[in-house]
């Protein structure tokens, strides 16, 4: 936990803070965000529709992905608590005409104010980042409505995800500045399944998410040895 007692460490947001210039800038630092949000928008319409959804976004960023969920015909808000960068997705929705709710919220706070009130919940390479991802899960979890989805995407921790996503992402191709990753927060499929039944969750499905270096672009993948996608459900109950 932070000091404030928030589920969120200050480092890791003062690192994404000074991302938050570049974060629209398709061939910046961020480059990677915008060439994975088609892959996580195909994941999410095969989980579920977002037209009419009530939907949360958790570690929202700069935005990339709530104006995709918008412009998809979701009522979208976006929480996060790095302030630079969400001054950056505020500014970018109204710039681009986009009606977007954004809140500098934890997802436990938020967990308590509104309990149960969305439809689908989205939370994208951040459990990764906090100090306590179970706990964190268990907020997600809170956010969801009875029959509501919950989509997360994380790093696998074992040796391959290493060699990808810190050294070659990182020190080798560059495509990520050095220390975005620690690989001793990576998270095991098996891990996540599990604080997700502790919620009373239930997992869909999990897929991976492959690059092409030929093509050079990101693609659905049978394979989770790296970054994975998760969907669960609450029960209708």
């Amino acid at each position: 936990m932070s000091g404030s007692g928030e589920n969120a460490d200050p480092a890791e947001l003062s690192k994404f803070d000074r991302l938050a210039g570049s974060w629209w800038d398709q061939n910046g630092p961020s480059k990677p965000l915008h060439e994975l949000n088609p892959v996580r928008m195909e994941f999410l319409r095969r989980a579920t529709g977002l037209s009419g959804k009530a939907v949360a976004d958790v570690g929202c960023g700069g935005g990339i992905l709530c104006e995709s969920m918008a412009r998809a015909g979701a009522d979208v808000l976006g929480i996060d608590l790095a302030p630079a960068v969400l001054e950056v997705a505020v500014r970018h929705a109204a710039e681009s005409g986009i009606k977007i709710a954004y809140l500098s919220i934890s997802a436990e706070a938020l967990a308590a104010q509104r309990p149960q009130s969305f439809d689908v919940v989205t939370c994208m390479e951040m459990l990764e980042h906090v100090p306590d991802p179970a706990a964190c899960l268990a907020a997600l979890a809170d956010l969801v409505r009875p029959g509501g989805h919950l989509i997360v995407s994380t790093l696998n921790r074992n040796w391959r995800a290493f060699l990808v996503a810190i050294v070659g992402a990182e020190y080798v191709a560059r495509m990520l500045p050095r220390g975005t990753h620690e690989y001793a927060k990576f998270i095991r499929p098996s891990e996540l399944a599990r604080w997700g039944r502790a919620t009373g969750l239930v997992l869909r499905e999990l897929a991976g998410i492959g690059y092409d270096p030929l093509s050079r672009s990101f693609g659905l993948s049978a394979r989770t040895t790296v970054n994975y996608l998760a969907h669960f459900r609450r029960a209708d109950t």
